[in-house]
């Protein structure tokens, strides 16, 4: 009787202190919600049970999505008035110069300079300017890569100055400026995307989202300028289009004669700075996938659980069988004696129709053993990442999310350069072997592609491999004995002279011989997976490397086998690979620096 009568009492208990919480829970609440909406010295005590409406709150959200706004009008206006003048002035039809387009972004440029001198001296200096950082963004090897580009661009820009500079007598004084602005662009934003990759801005927030934009702008702008004047370099170098696309960045004065390339030294100039535009190219993307993340940045509140790194170390030679190492580099020597052999025979003066079917003919067979073995590799790489433990990473990412866009938007290049070819190849005669090469190496382009895609996508959305150590390393040897934490709490190793645990504890169990037999061998088949992993996606990076070099410094089979020429047009077939090739390029590169992060990650 008495059990029965203690019972109903406790349990009115229970419920009234747990209605009691509730009210305390939610007098907290609205007192929050309160403070949040109209400060701490707003409140009234008779305003403690009601939930007033945040007008403070919604009016800087709305500001907000206004300001993002406006800053993406401003690039969207800005881009479009960059791509007219660019493109308006590589045609001899339309009345432009491309000192126009010089006088355009040199303008620019000053301004971004003079806006992150602000922003570095400015704008990060205020106090709670940067309250959190964004560990995602900007990683060393992604910020040691836009060194190096920005050094070798650098270079190219002494380069251009030179070549400008002998043609001072008859050339505007724009075009002299230019490269020594663009240095100054390149010094100055390289500083500024070191230091402040990570930042995330709560200060002069529609300035800043606005001079981020604009930088942004910029370097869309600058490759823009750098794929147009390469592509029309390549183009007049093998005497195609001649009558209706001329160089741009002083080409035009020379083909007219009135300012001749005659010296050594401005040959020199001539050929190195168009040496190195691959990688002017390559700096203004990086760029302007890290200035984006900026953007992405500015306003956002961090949360420290999603926005944790593990501090993952990159190690090459520990612990491998080299296979994927040793393969790449066959795969990347074998590509640059591929180039050079290609590059000395097509560009040869006692070319023949034999010699360059001999060397389209290595070409292509050089790249479907290379895109032949990449598929099967990221093929395997996605097979085993369907056995794999690790959870996935549903954390907002903004790093992440761009370097997916990246890959799918930059795939559609190649895409479209290899559903042009299959169509012209399977619709023209004769049906040769060289046709048949380019066939293959069309469709297996394709299919390399989208299995890349599929596995580094399904790298990046994975946890680190960390965070599934911890059940290892709570597991302890105690005499002879294996015990295991079901609690994911450490047990400590008993002293000396202390008793053994017994088996009945909470949060102990006792592995017998087989079922450590069967721990040891699942440990080994995640090891193996892993190796597999990391072997994998190194293989590929530098697979990506040699297939980054190989266009960039030069192949262009688009235009060395005339099938696709004489089936589209030499117009319209131009206008397709010039467009379509930079995305393709740009892939290669994005691809390795995405697989770099796969391979440490895994």
């Amino acid at each position: 009787m008495l059990q029965e009568f203690i019972h109903p009492c406790l349990i009115m208990t229970e419920v009234s202190v747990w209605k009691d919480n509730e009210i305390r829970n939610e007098e907290l609440v609205v007192g929050s919600i309160q403070k949040d909406s109209f400060g701490p010295d707003q409140l009234s005590p008779t305003s403690q049970h009601k939930f007033p409406p945040p007008l403070a709150h919604n009016s800087k959200e709305i500001w907000k999505k206004g300001g993002r706004v406006f800053s993406v009008l401003l690039a969207v206006n800005l881009v479009l008035l960059a791509c007219t003048l660019i493109s308006g002035g590589a045609f001899q039809d339309v009345n432009l110069h491309d000192y126009d387009v010089f006088f355009m972004l040199t303008v620019v440029m000053l301004i971004n300079i003079a806006w992150m001198l602000f922003y570095i001296f400015g704008t990060s200096k205020r106090q709670a300017a940067v309250p959190c950082k964004d560990n995602h963004a900007g990683p060393i090897w992604l910020r040691g890569g836009l060194v190096l580009f920005a050094v070798l661009t650098l270079v190219m820009d002494v380069f251009k100055t030179g070549y400008y500079s002998s043609f001072a007598r008859c050339l505007s004084a724009i075009r002299i400026m230019y490269p020594i602005v663009q240095a100054l662009f390149v010094i100055v934003q390289t500083y500024f995307l070191w230091v402040s990759a990570k930042h995330c801005t709560h200060v002069h927030l529609d300035l800043t989202r606005c001079g981020l934009m604009l930088t942004l702008t910029t370097n869309l702008a600058v490759w823009m300028s750098a794929v147009t004047d390469e592509s029309v370099h390549k183009a007049q170098s093998k005497n195609q289009n001649a009558s209706t696309i001329h160089r741009m960045a002083g080409f035009r004065s020379s083909s007219s004669g009135s300012c001749p390339c005659d010296s050594n030294l401005c040959k020199i100039f001539q050929n190195g700075y168009f040496w190195l535009y691959p990688f002017n190219i390559e700096y203004s993307l990086f760029a302007s996938a890290m200035v984006y993340v900026m953007w992405k940045n500015v306003g956002r509140i961090i949360d420290h659980h999603a926005n944790h790194v593990h501090q993952l170390k990159f190690r090459l030679f520990k612990r491998t069988y080299f296979l994927g190492i040793v393969a790449g580099i066959l795969m990347l020597v074998t590509g640059i004696a591929v180039l050079v052999v290609y590059e000395v025979q097509v560009n040869s003066k006692n070319k023949t129709k034999a010699k360059t079917d001999q060397v389209l003919t290595m070409y292509y067979i050089f790249n479907i053993v290379c895109l032949s073995l990449m598929s099967i590799v990221s093929i395997g790489g996605s097979i085993v990442y369907r056995f794999d433990k690790r959870d996935m990473d549903r954390h907002k990412n903004p790093t992440r999310t761009l370097d997916v866009a990246l890959l799918m938007g930059a795939a559609l290049g190649q895409y479209a350069i290899s559903y042009y070819s299959i169509v012209a190849t399977v619709a023209s005669t004769p049906r040769d072997a060289i046709n048949a090469l380019n066939l293959s190496y069309s469709l297996l382009m394709i299919a390399q592609h989208t299995f890349q895609n599929i596995f580094v996508v399904e790298g990046l959305h994975r946890q680190p491999i960390e965070k599934d150590n911890k059940v290892d390393s709570q597991e302890k040897d105690i005499f002879g004995l294996t015990f295991v934490n079901m609690n994911a709490v450490s047990l400590r190793v008993p002293e000396s002279g202390s008793a053994l645990p017994s088996p009945t504890s909470p949060g102990v169990a006792i592995q017998t011989s087989s079922e450590v037999k069967q721990s040891v061998k699942v440990h080994k088949e995640m090891n193996w997976r892993r190796r597999f992993l990391k072997e994998s996606a190194l293989f590929l990076l530098l697979c990506n490397v040699i297939l980054w070099i190989m266009p960039a410094f030069g192949a262009r089979p688009q235009f060395d086998n005339v099938t696709e020429l004489n089936f589209y047009g030499s117009a319209m077939w131009a206008a397709i690979v010039d467009i379509c090739l930079p995305f393709g390029i740009f892939y290669r590169m994005h691809a390795v620096s995405s697989l770099l992060e796969v391979y440490i990650m895994s």
